[in-house]
C-alpha cells in the first residue's frame, strides 16, 4: 500500500518520463525515415506549381491509357506519356488561374456544337445542328449511368461524356491563353530598324587568323583540377540526373546444337510409315506417315506445332531462303526439314492454282444481333438477316442496276460512299469466306457469303494478273531447348551467382568465357536494357536504397536468366570529372592553345602578325550580323561582333575565336540602306515572335516551373 501512495505522489513525474519515452522513440523513428521530415506524403506522385498530383488520381489515367494504347505500349511508356500530359496540364492551369482565363456554360455548349456539328445523331431533318437533341442525349446518358449509352456506334457512358467535355474545355483553354500570348507580341519600329541594320550592314576586313589545329593536341595537359574548375564555374549545364552503372552475364535458355539434331530427327521419323501393336485387336497396325497420309489437315493437326493451314500462297509470301525450293515441287513431294523462323519444318505441296493477285467486287452487308460490328439498333436474327440477303440476291441477279439503289440496306458505310465497292489484294487480312469467293469465283458472279460480320450479297467486278499460288500441308516443330538443357542452363547460372558473391565478377566471367555486358547512365525511370529489352526489375533493384556498389542478384528474363552486377551510383547533382571529361577536355584545350598562342606573339599590326607566324593577311567581304560567318575560317561570331565595334581602317588587338586566334582590320563599312518606313520589317519581326510561340512557351513555363517529381519514390511502376 505504501509503494502505491509512493507512486501516487510522484504521478505526475512518471507521467513526463512516459511522455519523454514515447516522443524520443517518435523522433527515433523520424530520424531513421528522413522523408517523413522531409517530402510530403508518399501518395502524391507529383506536385507542379503548387498542384498535388495523387497516386490514385494518376495510375487511374495510366490504366486507362494503357487500355486504349493496348498491347503495342509498355506500362512505362504509358506512364510516362500520362506524366507528360499532367505536366502540361499543371504548368498551363496555373497560368490560365492567374489570368482568371475559363470556358463558361455558353462557350462550351459553342465548343460542342462545332465539335459536333456533322454528327448524325444531333442533326434535324434539314441536316442542322439540332442542340435539343444534344441536350437529351446528355440527359439520357446521366439518367442511366453507370450504364453506356452509344454514340457513334461505339458505347459511352456519362463519365466519358463529361472527360469528353473536360479535354474540349482544355483544348480550347489552351488555345485561348496561347492567343492571348500571340497578340501581346509586336514589332516595333526599333525592332524593326535593327533587324535590317543586322541583316544589311555589312563591313569587308582583313585578318589573320593563327588555328588551334596549329598546335599538337598531345602537348597540352589538361588535369582533372582544370575539369573540376571548369564543371563547378558551370554548375547550371553540369546538373545530372541520379543514375546507376551496372553489368551484367545473360544466360539464355536456347536449343543446344543436340537439342535440334534431336527435333529434326523426330521430324523425319515422321515421314515414313510406322508398325504400332494394338493392345485392343491384339494385331499389328500400320500407321500411316506423312509421306503417304491420305488426310494431309488432320496428320499435320496431329503432329505439328502449327496447325494446318489450307491458304494458297504466292512466292513473294513464303521465305526468300526457301521459295524457289517450294515452288519446284510437284504434287505430293516434300521438302525439308529446313529452319525457317524459329521452327524446323517439313513441307508437302498439296495444291496448285492461278489466283488473281487483286480483286474489286461490291456488296450489300446484312448483319444480324449478334455478328461482329453490328451496332445496337441492329435487330434482324441470322434467319431474318439471311432472308434479306436472299430477296436482294433475286433482285440484283434479274436486274443488275438495282444493286447501287439497294445500298441502302447495307450496314457497310465505307463502301457504301464508293458504291459498294470494294478493291484489295489477296494478301489482304478479309474475312476468309469473303476472300475464298472474291477470287476464287469468276468475274460476274454473284452470291450470298456468310461471314462473321453478316450475310453479304456480293458481286465480282474484275480480278487482275493471275499467278501460280501453292497449298503447302507444313509439319512445324518449335525451336526450343530441351529439359536437359535448360537444367544445364540453370545450373550455370545458379553456380556464376554463387561464384562472383565471394570472388571478381569479371574475373569468373572470363574464367568461363561469359560475355559480360555494362549499361551505363541507366536512369531510374528507365525501363529498356539494351540487348534484354523492357526490365524494370533490375532498374528498380539499382535504385533501391539498400542495393549497394558491387551487389549481385539474378533475375528471371522471358529467354532465361540475368545474373546482374551493380558497378556504381551516380547520385544527381553536379556531374563528376570522369563524366564530364568527354565535353570540357576540348573547351580548355582550346583556352590553353589560345593562351600559348597569345604568349608567342609580339606584333602589333596584321602583315607583322603574319610575317612573324608565316602566314598571309587574308580577306573577307559583306560580312553581316545576322550570319556571322568568314569566308575562309568559318562561323566566327565573336570575331564578327568584334569587327562590327571598329571603325573603318582601324584593327582590333589579338581576339580568341571559335577555330584560332584573330586579329582584324576593318576595310570598308557599308551600312544597310536607308528605307521610308520599317513597317514591313517590323512586322516580320512580330511574326517570328508568334511562331516561336507554339514551339517555345511551354518549354519557357515548364523550365521556370517548380516541378517535384516523385514518381521513382513511390514506385508507380
Amino acid at each position: 500500500m505504501a509503494v502505491l501512495n509512493k507512486i501516487r505522489q510522484r504521478s505526475l513525474f512518471l507521467i513526463l518520463i512516459i511522455a519523454l519515452a514515447l516522443f524520443s522513440f517518435v523522433l527515433a523513428d523520424l530520424f531513421r525515415n528522413q522523408d517523413a521530415l522531409t517530402s510530403k506524403s508518399q501518395n502524391v506522385v507529383a506536385t507542379i506549381n503548387g498542384k498535388d498530383i495523387t497516386r490514385e488520381a494518376f495510375m487511374e489515367k495510366v490504366e486507362l491509357a494503357q487500355r486504349q494504347a493496348g498491347p503495342n505500349a509498355t506500362n512505362t511508356q504509358v506512364m510516362n506519356s500520362v506524366w507528360d500530359q499532367e505536366v502540361r496540364q499543371a504548368i498551363l492551369e496555373s497560368q490560365f488561374n492567374e489570368l482568371g482565363i475559363s470556358v463558361e456554360k455558353d462557350q462550351m455548349r459553342d465548343l460542342l456544337k462545332t465539335a459536333l456539328a456533322s454528327a448524325p445523331e444531333f442533326l434535324d431533318e434539314n441536316g442542322l445542328f439540332d442542340e435539343n437533341k444534344l441536350n437529351e442525349f446528355i440527359a439520357n446518358l446521366k439518367e442511366i449511368s453507370p450504364q453506356p449509352g452509344f454514340f457513334n456506334g461505339q458505347a459511352i457512358t456519362y463519365t466519358d461524356w463529361t472527360t469528353y467535355e473536360n479535354n474540349l474545355a482544355k483544348n480550347a483553354l489552351q488555345q485561348e491563353y496561347f492567343n492571348l500570348v500571340k497578340a501581346g507580341l509586336t514589332g516595333t519600329l526599333a525592332e524593326g530598324k535593327l533587324e535590317h541594320s543586322l541583316d544589311g550592314d555589312l563591313v569587308d576586313i582583313k585578318f589573320v587568323q593563327l588555328p588551334y589545329s596549329a598546335i599538337a593536341d598531345s602537348t597540352i595537359k589538361v588535369s582533372k583540377s582544370d575539369v573540376s574548375k571548369y564543371i563547378k564555374n558551370h554548375e547550371s549545364k553540369y546538373q545530372v540526373e541520379a543514375s546507376r552503372d551496372i553489368r551484367f552475364v545473360q544466360f539464355n535458355e536456347e536449343a543446344s546444337v543436340e537439342d535440334e539434331n534431336q527435333i529434326k530427327k523426330d521430324l523425319t521419323d515422321l515421314l515414313e510409315d510406322t508398325s504400332e501393336y494394338n493392345n485392343v485387336t491384339k494385331l499389328t497396325d500400320t500407321i500411316k506417315g506423312f509421306l503417304s497420309t491420305g488426310n494431309n489437315t488432320d496428320f499435320i493437326n496431329s503432329n505439328s506445332d502449327i496447325k494446318f493451314d489450307e491458304r494458297y500462297l504466292f512466292k513473294s509470301q513464303l521465305s526468300s531462303t526457301v521459295a524457289d525450293s517450294l515452288f519446284k515441287l510437284d504434287k505430293d513431294q516434300i521438302y525439308g526439314p529446313y529452319k525457317d523462323n524459329g521452327y524446323y519444318k517439313i513441307s508437302k505441296l498439296t495444291a496448285v492454282r492461278q489466283i488473281p493477285d487483286s480483286a474489286e467486287v461490291r456488296h450489300i452487308l446484312i448483319p444480324f444481333i449478334g455478328a461482329v460490328r453490328a451496332t445496337p439498333d441492329i435487330i434482324k436474327t441470322e434467319a431474318e438477316a439471311k432472308k434479306t440477303a436472299d430477296s436482294i440476291f433475286d433482285i440484283v441477279t434479274s436486274n443488275r442496276s438495282k444493286f447501287a439503289d439497294l445500298l441502302v440496306l447495307s450496314s457497310d458505310q465505307v463502301s457504301n460512299e464508293n458504291e459498294g465497292v470494294i478493291e484489295f489484294a489477296y494478301t489482304a487480312p478479309f474475312a476468309p469466306e469473303f476472300k475464298e469467293f472474291s477470287f476464287n469465283k469468276s468475274v460476274g458472279d454473284i452470291e450470298v457469303v456468310k461471314t462473321d460480320f453478316g450475310y453479304h450479297v456480293i458481286e465480282i467486278l474484275k480480278q487482275t494478273d493471275k499467278q501460280k499460288a501453292i497449298q503447302l500441308a507444313t509439319l512445324a516443330r518449335k525451336i526450343q531447348p530441351s529439359d536437359a538443357t535448360i537444367d544445364k542452363i540453370f545450373r550455370d547460372a545458379s553456380n556464376f551467382e554463387i561464384a562472383v558473391a565471394t570472388k571478381d565478377f569479371e574475373e569468373v566471367a572470363n574464367e568461363s568465357n561469359y560475355t559480360i555486358r555494362p549499361v551505363n547512365n541507366m536512369k531510374v525511370l528507365d525501363e529498356s536494357i539494351p540487348g534484354i529489352g523492357n526490365q524494370r526489375q533490375i532498374v528498380r533493384w539499382a535504385f533501391q536504397g539498400d542495393t549497394e556498389s558491387g551487389a549481385v542478384k539474378r533475375f528471371n528474363i522471358t529467354s532465361g536468366y540475368v545474373i546482374a552486377q551493380l558497378v556504381e551510383k551516380h547520385e544527381a547533382g553536379l556531374m563528376s570529372v570522369e563524366d564530364a571529361t568527354a565535353s570540357v577536355l576540348p573547351i580548355i584545350r582550346k583556352r590553353k592553345k589560345a593562351e600559348l598562342i597569345r604568349e608567342g606573339v609580339s606584333a602589333t599590326t596584321l602583315e607583322g602578325l603574319a610575317e612573324a607566324e608565316s602566314t598571309t593577311v587574308k580577306t573577307a567581304s559583306a560580312i553581316n550580323m545576322k550570319n556571322p560567318t568568314i569566308s575562309g575560317a568559318g562561323r566566327e561570331p565573336l570575331i564578327v561582333g568584334a569587327a562590327f565595334a571598329l571603325e573603318e581602317g582601324e584593327s582590333s588587338n589579338l581576339i580568341d575565336g571559335e577555330n584560332g586566334v584573330y586579329m582584324v582590320q576593318v576595310t570598308k563599312i557599308t551600312p544597310a540602306p536607308e528605307l521610308d518606313s520599317y513597317q514591313a520589317v517590323a512586322n516580320r519581326v512580330q511574326q517570328q515572335k508568334i511562331n516561336v510561340v507554339t514551339s517555345k512557351l511551354y518549354e519557357a513555363l515548364k523550365e521556370a516551373g517548380d516541378i517535384e517529381d516523385n514518381r521513382a519514390k513511390i514506385q508507380i511502376q
